[in-house]
């Protein structure tokens, strides 16, 4: 089973990287996660020239990916004012109907909307485990990054809008004669909070009568969204909805958070594209 899902990672970084690499990329984009690898892999692999092209990791772990496959790396904070990244790569860790994501489970979630941000596309890559009708159905909860000084009270305001016994994320997972090392820290040095929720609804499910307000704890993604980022000491939540890349072009931004594409490794190592309306 292990090499299948391997399988069907290196199938879609391929063809994600084949439809939609320009070939004469100044800056791209790098996630975190497994997937990305193959996406590495599959520009490293293609040909293209890359002496000209400066890549933009999303945290530690995709910096020395990277630097490890002979690529150049530039950190957020030091590319020119007014850049905009030709394309970024990542992956996820759930994606619905709507193509709306969670991420967050690798701790990136932050660094990770804000290089999707500067980009003109989007492009999510994942093996089919991570496709779901809606979010939250095999993902379980919201990563959502916050001040250590805020943090109880944050866990505090996320059960008074639903969440299901949120928690900070430790570092290590507790042991038999073990001890828990505390608080897992992002490259921020801020906390992450996992908080459950129940099954998210899309705007179409709204659209269709269900109400996703909040009541009894049922939101609608881009509402729960909101919600989670007016609560004090939230720096940003692993919900990566709203605009894509050219529909926030077309209002004079830069880059959206939902990507234009996901690209899915089957099983059977054909690839499923869905493509956002």
């Amino acid at each position: 089973m292990a090499s299948i899902i391997e399988d069907a990672k290196r199938a879609a970084g391929k063809t994600a990287v084949d439809n939609h690499y320009p070939k004469d990329a100044k800056y791209v984009g790098i996630g975190s996660g497994s997937t990305i690898v193959y996406v590495v892999k599959a520009i490293k692999e293609s040909g293209i020239d890359t002496s000209n092209t400066k890549y933009v990791p999303t945290g530690f772990q995709s910096k020395q990916l990277i630097l490890s496959h002979g690529l150049t790396a530039i950190d957020f904070d030091s590319i020119p004012e007014g850049t905009v990244f030709d394309v970024a790569f990542d992956g996820a860790d759930e994606v619905d109907d709507d193509l709306n994501l969670i991420k967050g489970g690798g701790a990136c979630l932050f660094q990770e909307k804000i290089v999707a941000l500067q980009a003109k596309e989007f492009i999510c890559v994942a093996d089919s485990r991570k496709l779901q009708s809606r979010l939250l159905s095999g993902w379980k909860y919201i990563p959502i990054e916050v001040a250590p000084y805020a943090a109880h009270r944050v866990v505090t305001a996320l059960k008074e809008i639903g969440s299901i016994d949120p928690a900070v994320r430790l570092s290590s997972a507790p042991q038999p004669n073990v001890p828990i090392e505390g608080p897992l820290k992002t490259d921020q040095g801020f906390y992450i909070i996992d908080a459950p929720f129940k099954t998210l609804l899309t705007k179409a499910d709204v659209a269709a009568g269900q109400d996703g307000s909040g009541k009894d704890g049922v939101w609608e993604v881009e509402a729960l969204s909101q919600a989670i980022k007016l609560i004090p000491g939230v720096l940003d939540v692993g919900i990566f909805s709203g605009l894509t890349g050219p529909q926030a072009q077309a209002q004079g931004g830069i880059g959206g958070q939902k990507p234009v594409a996901a690209y899915f490794g089957m099983p059977d190592g054909s690839v499923s594209v869905r493509r956002a309306a």
